[in-house]
Parts: C-alpha cells; structure tokens; sequence
C-alpha cells in the first residue's frame, strides 16, 4: 500500500533539513567512473535526491572529476573536496584518506571500497549499513537477489544487494519528487519550449517534423538508419549530442570533424550537432522529441520519464550476455502492446544493438507511433510508484540501523 501512495504524497511532503533533524543522517556514495557518465550520472542524481529531497548529510567519493563537471558545470575537477548543489563531492585518490565512515555507505555497481574505509567500518560500534547499488536489470533472478546479505568474510560486516527495476519486487528508479511536473508543465508550455529550441541555436520545428534525440555508443547501424530518414516521405530532424557515436554521424556526411554547432542535410532528414549537455538539460532535450535514441542506464530511465517513444542500446558486454538483459526488458515492455506495435518495438531495439538493419526496422516503428505514445505515458505513470531513493532509505530502517532517521512522507 506504501508503494501506491507516493505520487499522492510527494506534493505534501517536506524535506528534511539540517533545522527539521539537527542530527542528519550521514551518507557515503563511492563511484568508479567505468563508462564515460552512466556510473556517475546515476551517483550524481542519487547524492543530490537524498541531499536535497531528505535532507541527509551526502559525500560523494568518485575518481574522475572531469565526467562529474560534464554533467555539473560548477565542479572544479581541480579540487579534491568542494560542494555542489548540496551534495559534498570529494575526489577518490588511491592514497585514500583516514575519514570517518558514514552510517550509510553506499557502494555503487560493486566498486571496491579501500580497504582502510571497510577497515574503519568494521571498528565503528554500530556498524554502518552498507548497501551494493547494482546495475539495472529486467530480468527475473533480480526478484530473489534483491536485499539478500552478503556477511564479510573476515569482518563483522555485512553488505546488502540492492537492485534497482521496475517492478514492485525491485529497488524502483531514481525519480525527482517535480520531474514530473516540471516535465508537463514543459510540454504543455510553448513559450518554454521555444526557450529550448532557442538555447540550441533553433526555431521551433515545423509542424509534422519528427523530432529524434541521438545518444548513442558506435554503432555500425548508423549509416542505414540514416537512409531510412533520408529517404522516407517525413521530414526529420536529428539531434546528436556530442559523445561516442557522433564520429560516425560525421563520416556518413564526409566530415571528418563533426563538432558542436554543426548542422548536415541530405534528402528528408537533418542533423544537429549539440554540446555535451548537463542532467537537467539533457532532460529538456527528451521532453522536446518524439522519438529518443538513448544508451546505458542513465538515459534509458530518462528517457521512460519523458514518456516518449524510445530505443535503448543497452551497454554491450562480452560475449553478447547484455543481449539477454535487453530481451528481459522487451517482454516486461511490450506486454501491453499490441502484435504489430510489439513487433515493432522489438524488431528495431534488437536491430540497433545488434547494428544490422535498423534502417529496414524504421518504417514499422514508425508506423505504430501513436500507440507507442500512449504506452510510453502509462508506462512513466506505472513506474512512479517505486522510488528508489525512498525504498533505500526505507531499506535501511529496516534492516535495524537507522531507527532515528524518519522520513517525511506527511
């Protein structure tokens, strides 16, 4: 019953600050920055929800500063300890520092902790609880793994395996208590939409445009994709944010340079080169589309959030295992759907991440738009009652070790 309440409660809900509980609960979050900014984008917008939302104390330890200032302008990747937007950020050197651990600690996407932190956690008194944020996944072994113990071998220590999903049976999706107001109140606002259009150097589309966002990694199905565009009866307009794929958007225009503020054409379709944008940007730019290209796990939740039609190129993984997790996602996906829209769905997602033929799948995707508008808005809807942010904290009063901390949900 608690999941069902949270869209009801969020807009009377109060976040804690330092007056409200003089005595805020203290989080650690450590990030190893793998791929480019999925891992942080997912720390980040996780440090700054309990920061700003539920007013804990979040020091966010994370080793490459430099991906963290593309996603927030303000950080100096000079600095080993500074504050941003509520959140403590602090650089993770491998001479880790003597700190005191925080009573929740959380180890995203199984990054090993210095053994000196997990040495000082095991010394403290009340252990803290300390939490392994995995990686996102549909599929259904996640329902038995999640909040199982994993006792230290050696320490009085236990880690917990927490999942993030997208079932009631899972950790749920980072969500910002306004995004979705702040999404409708975009989409229904043609004054802040022309702001968007114009922050990149735009008008507004013409009408019957199709919008497309295109953030990719390399993919060899690119170029057919693009033809598909080129040469159908629509005209389409293509933004690619600077990152892995734009090289190949380039080459297939002959131009070996592709930079920011750039802009191609050939046949029906257009293509807009963008500066790498921050978070909150990035979120405008799904809200502003029809149709969104996203990749890993960051920008695959977002893009469910903007409640459009999207296609996921998941991260690939050796021996094509990600293939599996991408098919486990597509059945819980397309269950709703109907035949030729699920077929549709499934026939270009899998052509995309298997780069062939994605520009032969375009014409059927298309097609059934409209049905897959209607999904992608009850699908947002559905998902927002699993918070991961809350259900972690929820997590930890559970578990025993944080009895003192309440959160507001009134």
């Amino acid at each position: 019953m608690r999941r069902l309440g949270y869209a009801r409660r969020w807009a009377a809900m109060k976040p804690l600050n330092q007056a409200d509980s003089p005595a805020a609960l203290r989080c650690d979050i450590f990030c190893n920055v793998v791929d480019n900014y999925g891992d942080i984008g997912v720390c980040w917008r996780l440090a700054r929800q309990l920061a700003n939302e539920q007013g804990v104390a979040v020091r966010l330890w994370v080793d490459d500063l430099n991906s963290l200032a593309k996603l927030c302008p303000e950080t100096d990747a000079t600095l080993e300890s500074q504050h941003c937007r509520g959140v403590e950020v602090c650089l993770w050197r491998k001479e880790f520092p003597e700190v005191q651990p925080a009573e929740l600690v959380i180890e995203a996407f199984a990054c090993k902790l210095p053994q000196g932190y997990i040495e000082a956690m095991a010394a403290q008194e009340q252990k803290p609880v300390w939490v392994n944020l995995e990686y996102l996944s549909a599929e259904d072994w996640v329902h038995g793994c999640h909040g199982l113990p994993s006792p230290h071998p050696g320490l009085p220590l236990t880690k917990y395996f927490f999942f993030p999903g997208f079932t009631s049976q899972t950790g749920g999706l980072l969500l910002e208590r306004d995004l979705l107001a702040r999404r409708d109140a975009f989409q229904n606002d043609a004054a802040q939409q022309r702001a968007f259009w114009h922050s990149i150097g735009m008008e507004i589309p013409k009408a019957g445009t199709l919008k497309i966002s295109l953030f990719g990694y390399e993919n060899a199905a690119l170029a057919g994709l693009f033809d598909a565009w080129a040469n159908g009866t629509q005209a389409v307009l293509c933004l690619v944010p600077e990152g892995r794929i734009l090289p190949q958007a380039g080459q297939y225009f002959g131009d070996a340079a592709p930079c920011a503020g750039k802009a191609y054409s050939r046949g029906n379709l257009q293509v807009r080169v963008l500066p790498f944008v921050e978070q909150e940007r990035y979120d405008e730019l799904l809200w502003a589309c029809d149709v969104n290209f996203v990749r890993g796990e960051d920008s695959c939740v977002r893009a469910q959030w903007a409640a459009k039609p999207f296609i996921w190129q998941i991260y690939p993984q050796h021996d094509a295992v990600h293939l599996n997790k991408l098919q486990a996602f597509l059945e819980l996906y397309n269950a709703p759907l109907s035949p030729p829209a699920s077929g549709a769905v499934q026939g270009l997602w899998q052509a995309w991440n298997r780069e062939n033929g994605a520009g032969q799948m375009w014409p059927a995707f298309v097609a059934v738009r409209g049905g897959l508008d209607r999904h992608a808005q009850h699908w947002a809807r559905q998902l927002a009652e699993n918070n991961l942010a809350l259900n972690l904290l929820d997590f930890c009063q559970k578990i025993g070790r944080m009895r003192a901390f309440k959160i507001d949900r009134q």
